[in-house]
């Protein structure tokens, strides 16, 4: 149980009193202890066990809500909370605080006996500051090596990203000038395809209409000479023509002498 403990210390400021109190308190899963000090006189409390489970079931909570409770009150001074530090008699001392639960303003009291050893008991609240504030120190000291480091490397990832903005500037007209060169170019090489193309389509259209004109030229010419030969050929046999024609009326005027 004791290596589950936990520890904590309060500068508990009280009203009408001109000095503070120091409370050093060990918490435990089912109990606590307290040490109490104003500078000069040192008080005790030891909440055992059988004491927190009573307490716990008069306010109707387990005993982790009490003690969480209890440490929240006592590890810091909790502003709207009164507390209180009065005589109890003999030496003693009640330690009280008030909070609310539920619209209720609630207090918890817990008596405190005086330390047989006040000197030890100042002794050992001092050197648990003492001790908190090495370690406090510490982690400062460290934290703000950390911190240092983190701005190092803040101040190169800025200079780092400077630079590569200067160079982004630098290199986009750069690339973009190019790039429309680039552009340019192709479309020059484009147009000089596109009007050789035209060239060509219209040397292609020339050329058929020359071919369709020869090929009627041809065919006029060769009606003609079909024409021209069927002339010759009847003027070179009229004579033929005279001869069949007077044959055949002889034959009929045999044939008619028969009868």
């Amino acid at each position: 149980m004791e290596s589950a403990s936990r520890h904590s210390c309060l500068k508990l400021q009280i009203p009408n009193q001109s000095d503070p109190l120091f409370i050093k308190a060990t918490w435990f899963p089912s109990h606590f202890y307290l040490s109490i000090t104003d500078g000069l006189n040192a008080w005790l409390c030891n909440a055992s066990e059988d004491e927190v489970r009573e307490r716990a079931a008069q306010w109707d909570q387990p005993v982790s809500d009490y003690i969480a409770l209890a440490e929240r009150f006592l590890g810091f001074q909790q502003p709207g909370s009164v507390y209180g530090f009065s005589d109890a008699g003999d030496g003693h001392k009640r330690l009280s605080w008030t909070f609310e639960k539920e619209g209720t303003k609630l207090e918890w009291r817990w008596k405190c006996r005086p330390s047989p050893d006040c000197k030890s008991a100042t002794a050992g609240v001092l050197d648990f500051l003492m001790d908190a504030n090495i370690r406090l120190s510490e982690e400062v000291v460290m934290k703000t090596k950390s911190f240092e480091r983190l701005k190092v490397e803040a101040e190169k990832c800025i200079a780092q990203s400077e630079k590569f903005s200067k160079e982004k500037a630098e290199f986009e007209p750069a690339i973009y000038a190019k790039f429309v060169e680039v552009l340019n170019s192709k479309k020059a090489k484009l147009r000089e395809l596109r009007d050789q193309i035209s060239k060509k389509e219209s040397t292609g259209t020339l050329l058929q209409e020359e071919d369709e004109s020869t090929d009627k030229t041809l065919s006029f010419d060769d009606d003609e000479s079909d024409d021209g030969e069927n002339d010759v050929e009847s003027s070179k046999n009229p004579t033929g023509t005279s001869k069949h024609v007077s044959t055949s009326r002889a034959d009929s005027r045999k044939r008619a002498a028969l009868r």
